[in-house]
């Protein structure tokens, strides 16, 4: 059902903002109690972190140093500190307390629960395994790769080649080749009953996005129609809708760059909608050849201006001409660097990579008997 039209639009300056995937290196102060366990730092967060990234911290976490996938002799005793962090941060009232008190006010009584003066207790009930059952809808994401036998291979895959990818932005993303459904053949025990499945996201819809050495030399906005499928209030029937996803290419960036349009694929009841994600291809250019932040331009020259001098005028990206003296005998393969002229360098646009010149001279397919004796004479033999 899910369909895009890659025909541009219209092209424009500087435009709505896409959503790009970049690590968030910023941190946010916090004042949470350095008394006792440092529940934060348990989960790799910091203490201003929002409900999304602590759920999103204990998933990656969780599935990290779970039991049956790490071996290492302290990987249980992480899981159950993983475990008892996120059972205080994820709740409000917890964390509230957490927060003001530390680990020895949340668990012997500092703070107080309200207007009635009552002091609040609190004690992890100590089950790691029932907190990560319980945040994962009842199912464990190792069933595909554990039967009660705990096979390690199966049909000729080793659960240990696969790891966490601890740069993805979601853990699950490894389990999402085979599905959580079974491996060839492999399936679960006790199929869990459709309204109990957690819902997984569609894989992503890939397309290539063709950009010319001008839009990248000066920025440009792309807008691209796609159709895809959208839920009805009701949660249940889906309706055919039309969107506009404005891609916004920064100065400067290279090939293979990623401009990922989140959840904007098709919606049904049991699907997460996939990620629609354009990867940058340059085009073929009359002129150019792009090498990084370089341009590669080819002067052809004649034989005669090889040898006796000449001015070649070199075409730039922006449209200007600019005029290079060839005083010195050109030889083929010959390189000249013309600085400064190139592409915008992606984090600095301001600061550019160089316009680099190759000669190539042509040859005279004959010459006159005269002019052959002329130069017998007058070229040197070696």
């Amino acid at each position: 059902m899910f369909r895009i039209k890659l025909e541009p639009l219209r092209m424009s300056a500087w435009g709505m903002n896409v959503f790009v995937k970049f690590r968030n290196k910023e941190s946010v102060a916090g004042t949470v109690s350095t008394m006792g366990k440092d529940y934060y730092k348990a989960l790799g967060i910091q203490s201003g972190a929002n409900e999304d990234e602590i759920k999103k911290a204990y998933r990656k976490m969780a599935l990290k140093y779970h039991p049956d996938k790490n071996k290492d002799p302290s990987a249980e005793d992480k899981f159950k500190e993983i475990a008892e962090a996120y059972d205080v941060l994820s709740d409000p009232k917890k964390r509230a307390v957490y927060d003001q008190y530390g680990e020895e006010g949340l668990k012997t009584g500092g703070g107080s629960t309200g207007n009635t003066g009552s002091t609040f207790h609190y004690t992890f009930h100590g089950d790691p395994h029932a907190t990560f059952a319980s945040f994962f809808g009842g199912s464990n994401p190792f069933d595909i790769f554990f039967t009660s036998g705990r096979s390690r291979v199966f049909n000729g895959f080793d659960h240990d080649d696969m790891d966490v990818d601890e740069d993805s932005d979601d853990p699950f993303s490894a389990f999402g080749r085979f599905g959580f459904n079974g491996l060839s053949g492999v399936h679960r025990r006790h199929p869990e009953p459709i309204h109990m499945r957690r819902k997984v996201q569609d894989p992503p819809v890939v397309h290539e996005l063709k950009v010319s050495l001008e839009e990248i030399y000066h920025g440009a906005t792309k807008r691209m129609k796609i159709t895809r499928r959208r839920l009805n209030p009701d949660g249940r029937t889906v309706r055919s809708e039309d969107k506009i996803l404005n891609i916004v290419i920064k100065r400067g960036w290279k090939e293979g760059t990623k401009i990922t349009f989140p959840k904007e694929g098709d919606a049904t009841p049991d699907n997460i909608p996939a990620d629609i994600v354009f990867i940058l291809k340059d085009k073929p250019h009359a002129h150019f050849r792009r090498d990084g932040t370089n341009i590669i331009y080819t002067a052809m020259i004649s034989l005669k201006e090889a040898l006796c001098g000449c001015t070649v005028n070199i075409p730039t990206v922006d449209g200007r001409v600019i005029p290079l003296p060839c005083n010195d005998i050109i030889k083929p393969g010959t390189v000249k660097r013309l600085r400064g002229e190139g592409l915008p360098f992606p984090k600095v646009p301001a600061q550019r990579g160089d316009l680099i010149v190759e000669f190539k001279v042509r040859f005279p397919d004959r010459i006159a008997p005269q002019t052959r004796q002329i130069l017998k004479q007058h070229l040197p033999c070696s």
